[in-house]
């Protein structure tokens, strides 16, 4: 039974909880963990990598992936979760966002197991995560216009759910843990929210509604030698 769940938000987050917890999970609903969830749900190999840096592409030729574009796209393969509901079994990506990409490409040093989260796969993530002693939650974020953290209603939601989740099975949570886990018992429609507003606005309807979706996977992504897979 797990002993301990605490919750922190973005990069600074991730690497104070990664220094005090046995597994991270990184949540980043709009969009990297839903979208990662989704590819590894149609036995994709994905590989995080930090937005905007240089080398990306030069990344996934020498490992021959696909290289996903972001939202200013609706061609090929994107951090769109819709632009990957019909990947094959095997695919290989890498998938780069500014937030939960670039958090989980970071804590693959940490020295900890780190998987990703959603709403859609939020009880299997609980069954997974609740083998460990102490679990990090990484609420991931988005970024105001200077580059600095906003803290994101839809992040804070999916970790409040895990949370909850952990707490019934007779977790201790952390004051920060449980005031998550309280936001989960009254959830507002994600569309609502400041990233669901700029999706929507963007013509990503379909991304918010895939994001909403709880439980419809028992599969959680699990980083190994640097890329995820199915867990």
């Amino acid at each position: 039974m797990t002993a301990s769940v605490d919750v922190a938000w973005g990069a600074a987050g991730a690497r104070s909880l990664a220094a005090a917890n046995d597994i991270l999970v990184i949540v980043d609903v709009l969009s990297f963990s839903t979208s990662l969830t989704i590819a590894v749900d149609r036995g994709a190999q994905v590989w995080p990598f930090p937005w905007g840096t240089d080398g990306a592409e030069q990344f996934a030729r020498e490992i021959n992936t696909t290289l996903t574009r972001g939202h200013s796209t609706r061609q090929n393969r994107t951090l769109s979760p819709a632009s990957l509901l019909d990947l094959e079994p095997g695919t290989r990506l890498v998938l780069p966002s500014p937030n939960g990409s670039a958090i989980a490409h970071a804590a693959a040093s940490s020295g900890v197991p780190v998987v990703a989260a959603c709403l859609r796969n939020a009880t299997a993530a609980v069954t997974l995560v609740s083998r460990y002693e102490r679990v990090g939650i990484v609420a991931s974020g988005e970024r105001w216009g200077d580059g600095s953290l906003r803290p994101a209603y839809e992040d804070w939601l999916g970790s409040g759910v895990i949370i909850e989740g952990l707490l019934r099975r007779g977790t201790a949570g952390s004051p920060d843990a449980e005031a998550a886990a309280a936001a989960a018992a009254k959830p507002r429609p994600l569309a609502d929210c400041a990233s669901g507003i700029e999706l929507v606005a963007k013509g990503f309807a379909q991304d918010v509604e895939l994001a909403e979706q709880g439980d419809v996977t028992s599969v959680v992504a699990l980083m190994q030698s640097g890329r995820f897979s199915a867990a």
